[in-house]
């Protein structure tokens, strides 16, 4: 039946769940004995930092990760000016237990503070199994379920994105947003995210639609959709959905049935230009997304390639950001560098795709760019922020 409609041949793909590998369950933290936990280093030695990638799993693409994630690392190494990192590389295989293992191997080996992993079950498992250590982790998960106590997430959250746009809207007259959503629990966990930022940021919540994650469920749900947002007079529609699942369909059809993206502001909360002939939908032109500062991740990609022949994944970026965050702490805070005071200082650090800073409860706030697609090109609406007291926060 989606066969009929006009999406790009690439990405007319078959309705897929949200599968962000941050978003699985996970057992709850465990909180350090004492505020401030986390090891003293001698800041004149290289400092012992054990990376946990998901290598040893059998599939090939936990392979190629493992690899990018390891390539940033090192590259962001050789641009710490005075501070030596000495990167210790541990397979996980994706596996709780073995990131577990491997990572109390690492500590007992005098790792002082651990970078991983990816999967959002095995960054709990480590914090739990190095919790009675004081050893924090910054995990490139993107879980807030598992933030907290000696767990950071590194990845960028759905609350720091919904709160970046939420805020925008609102300032261009568009707070009176209604949510839709699949029914699924990643794209659920995105609903909850947006109708919290709504709260947060004095917009008024218009309510919210779902439909069932099948070809047939989508096609079912959009009158009622369209009816649902019109009835409530709301001046934006925000998607949960990416053009990895739905989102091309429903930039097709809502407007078919009625919703105008040129009466009501759309927006998404993943990057609707990915990829790159999403950008050619209709029914995208004038939508709204965040997406890191492009002149810096510009930057990092540029030189990525350059180092290693070909485009660094997303989740390496990542990599790169927490041994930059490493390296600052280290050169500014000498032997209390990977305490949670000085890892959750309010100044934050620059990353690859811009500001970023480590919250007391273990998720992030990353500062990013407003983004627009017009006439089938990104378009920066409103820059990121350089600091944490400027616009955008």
């Amino acid at each position: 039946m989606f066969a009929r409609l006009r999406t790009p041949r690439r990405t007319a793909v078959k309705l897929l769940a949200l599968a962000a590998a941050g978003l699985m369950a996970a057992c709850q933290p465990i909180a350090l004995g004492n505020g401030d936990g986390g090891p003293r280093i001698n800041s004149n030695d290289p400092v012992p930092v054990a990376l946990l990638v998901p290598a040893g799993s059998g599939k090939s693409g936990d392979d190629l990760l493992a690899k990018a994630i390891e390539n940033a690392a090192r590259l962001a190494i050789a641009d710490l000016d005075g501070v030596k990192i000495d990167l210790r590389v541990y397979n996980t295989a994706g596996n709780p237990s073995t990131a577990a293992g491997v990572a109390q191997r690492a500590v007992d080996a005098g790792a002082k503070v651990i970078l991983g992993p990816v999967y959002s079950a095995s960054a709990n498992a480590v914090g739990v199994a190095v919790a009675d250590e004081g050893v924090n982790v910054l995990s490139f998960s993107n879980n807030p379920d598992i933030a907290g106590g000696n767990v950071f997430v590194l990845g960028p959250t759905f609350e720091n994105t919904a709160n970046r746009l939420v805020a925008y809207a609102r300032s261009q007259g568009r707070g009176n947003i209604f949510t839709v959503h699949a029914q699924s629990l990643a794209e659920e966990i995105g609903r909850d995210a947006i109708a919290k930022a709504i709260s947060q940021n004095g917009a008024s919540n218009a309510g919210s639609a779902s439909f069932e994650l099948s070809q047939q469920g989508l096609i079912a749900a959009v009158p009622k959709i369209v009816s649902q947002a019109k009835a409530s007079g709301a001046d934006a529609v925000f998607f949960t959905s990416t053009n990895d699942g739905a989102m091309p369909f429903l930039a097709q059809l809502l407007p078919e049935a009625g919703l105008s993206p040129s009466a009501t502001q759309f927006i998404g909360l993943g990057r609707l230009d990915i990829p790159t002939e999403a950008l050619t939908q209709p029914g995208l032109q004038g939508s709204w997304f965040a997406m890191p500062d492009p002149n810096l991740y510009g930057n990092f990609r540029g030189r990525y390639q350059q180092a290693y022949g070909g485009v660094p994944h997303p989740i390496a970026s990542l990599a790169y950001d927490g041994i930059a965050a490493i390296g600052a702490l280290v050169a500014r805070q000498g032997n209390t560098a990977l305490t949670r005071s000085a890892l959750t200082q309010g100044s934050g650090f620059v990353g690859t795709g811009g500001i970023f800073r480590l919250r007391n409860d273990g998720t992030n706030q990353r500062g990013l760019a407003v983004a627009q697609i017009r006439n089938n090109q990104v378009v920066i609406i409103n820059a990121a922020p350089r600091s944490f007291s400027g616009a955008g926060f």
